[in-house]
């Protein structure tokens, strides 16, 4: 068609693409139907739209405006999600931070990302004072049983929307793992986070009938942009302020439980604990999972406790979901077949990234479920680069495409599934972990010649760290002298739990050979040592 002036955008027919745009149509069109429950608590939409503008009201009174970054340490309650509105409602950006980092770690980010504002809940207070005070940033933590927003005269009234005039805009700031010591910043967007949670809305068959269990947390990629997507489809938010037994049990059997995301390490809490003999399911579960495949015992357990699985994939970079893998309507394998499928990642969902897996040359590998390459992904869901690292952001889109440095095989159909992780991240329960930074705290110790870290299959973690220690001579430290020095350095779930004393092996120019002690950790893992 021809390039004609009348055909432009105008402010009637295109709008800047974010998620605020769901909550304001929940609270216009589901006003008195429920949108959080807590504890006790229910929260209709518009109680819980007047909780935004309250918390967006506190922030503006602190001075939070456009392009500042405010950090929130805390658990599933509401003010978490809240925060997912307010911040960005003012322009600002969303720094959620993992509950399970020490002071150090949090005082980096704080400092890197320039923080305005920490904000933290009580059982997160202590780190979060600690952190706050060393980088410089006003702390304040929320009430222990309630908080203010929960009540309090009406805001006034105040356009979500107002403060975002670029969809490219950034909405939050989330800080990965990587293979360092320091994490990088992923930036995300407002459309990237709009279009996601739409895409997760389809994948997952989100709807108004909807009742989502928080058993994952809102600081891991903004709970994989469910934060947003449970509001498009105008369900219902389930808040736990702990991921335990006992309150995912009574939320199942109390809230209609129709969806739940969560690290496979949550199922086996599950399946593991004494109340899931006599649980007799009230309807089916969407149980969302990433990470260590499932088992077959796993399937066949979880589908007794009304389970159904599904398998994604994602970075942080990708917002969360990438690719799933499901069992197709109208099949029904056996629980054997139907766990080798479901340890694939399966295929891209409907408004995500464009997935390739790619041999060194750039070419597509050959989908014949052996020839390994990297996955690279490209499309609107993908971070617009790492915060205050240039080099960084164009190494990862080398040549046009997003490098995740997972490395995978295509399966006739098109399913991938990984083979390995090229960055040498381990993922336990949940958590990613950094290798190098294990390793790096190992080599500080003085009877430490060299260390090498990987991951060693565990049923219930997915994966756990075990360390393969060359020591000097003359030396012979207990592993409960290496964890304590370790202990001192790194978070509780970055300590490995498994040790080994030997000659590490080596190629000819002395590169450890890490796929060799990967073997090693697997045979001793399946052997019960």
């Amino acid at each position: 068609m021809r390039d004609e002036p009348h055909l432009a955008p105008r402010p009637a027919n295109f709008r800047p693409l974010t998620p605020l745009d769901f909550l304001d149509r929940a609270v216009a069109s589901f006003a008195d139907e429920t949108a959080v429950i807590w504890r006790d608590t229910r929260l209709t939409w518009a109680e819980f739209g007047a909780v935004v503008g309250r918390l967006a009201a506190a922030l503006t009174a602190r001075g939070i405006g456009p392009g500042d970054v405010v950090s929130v340490m805390c658990p599933n309650r509401p003010e978490m999600l809240a925060a997912h509105y307010a911040v960005p409602a003012l322009g600002a950006v969303l720094n959620s931070v993992n509950t399970r980092l020490d002071a150090a770690a949090v005082g980096w980010i704080l400092g890197h990302s320039e923080s305005r504002l920490l904000l933290a809940d009580p059982t997160s207070a202590e780190v979060a004072r600690s952190a706050a005070e060393k980088a410089g940033v006003p702390c304040e933590t929320f009430g222990e049983d309630t908080m203010a927003l929960l009540s309090g005269p009406d805001p006034a009234p105040f356009d979500l929307t107002a403060a975002v005039t670029d969809e490219w805009q950034p909405i939050a700031l989330n800080y990965t793992s990587g293979t360092t010591g320091n994490p990088k910043g992923a930036v995300l967007t407002h459309r990237g986070a709009a279009l996601n949670a739409l895409g997760n809305v389809i994948t997952l068959k989100l709807s108004r009938d909807t009742s989502y269990l928080w058993t994952l947390p809102m600081f891991h990629c903004n709970g994989w942009c469910h934060t947003w997507a449970v509001t498009a489809a105008g369900g219902v938010h389930v808040c736990l302020d702990r991921v335990e037994p006992a309150a995912i049990f009574d939320a199942l059997d109390t809230a209609g439980i129709t969806h739940m995301s969560c690290a496979p390490v949550v199922l086996y809490m599950l399946l593991n604990d004494p109340r899931a003999a006599d649980f007799r399911p009230g309807g089916r579960v969407t149980v969302a999972s990433g990470g260590a495949a499932p088992t077959e015992t796993l399937i066949r357990r979880m589908e007794a406790l009304g389970f159904d699985f599904l398998h994604l994939y994602g970075l942080t970079e990708s917002y969360g979901p990438a690719s799933l893998k499901e069992i197709a309507p109208g099949q029904d394998p056996e629980p054997g077949e139907k766990a080798r499928l479901l340890a694939r990642q399966g295929i891209r969902h409907a408004t995500a990234n464009r997935i390739a897996v790619i041999d060194d040359a750039g070419a597509p590998v050959p989908a014949d479920g052996v020839s390994v390459g990297e996955i690279v992904l490209s499309g609107n869901t993908l971070t617009a680069g790492y915060y205050g690292d240039a080099a960084a952001t164009e190494a990862a889109f080398a040549g046009g495409v997003y490098h995740t440095g997972d490395l995978a095989v295509v399966h006739p159909g098109g399913d991938i599934e990984v083979r390995d992780r090229a960055k040498d991240v381990i993922i336990t329960g949940g958590e990613n972990v950094s290798s190098l930074e294990v390793e790096s705290a190992l080599h500080a110790h003085p009877d430490v010649l060299m260390a090498a870290v990987v991951a060693r299959p565990d049923p219930k973690w997915g994966e756990t760290l075990m360390a393969f220690v060359e020591l000097r001579p003359g030396s012979d430290p207990a592993p409960e002298a290496l964890e304590a020095h370790c202990r001192e350095r790194l978070a509780g779930f970055k300590i490995p739990r498994y040790w080994e004393f030997r000659e590490l092996p080596k190629t000819a120019t002395g590169k450890i050979q890490k796929f060799v002690l990967r073997e090693s950790a697997r045979a001793a893992a399946e052997a019960g040592e």
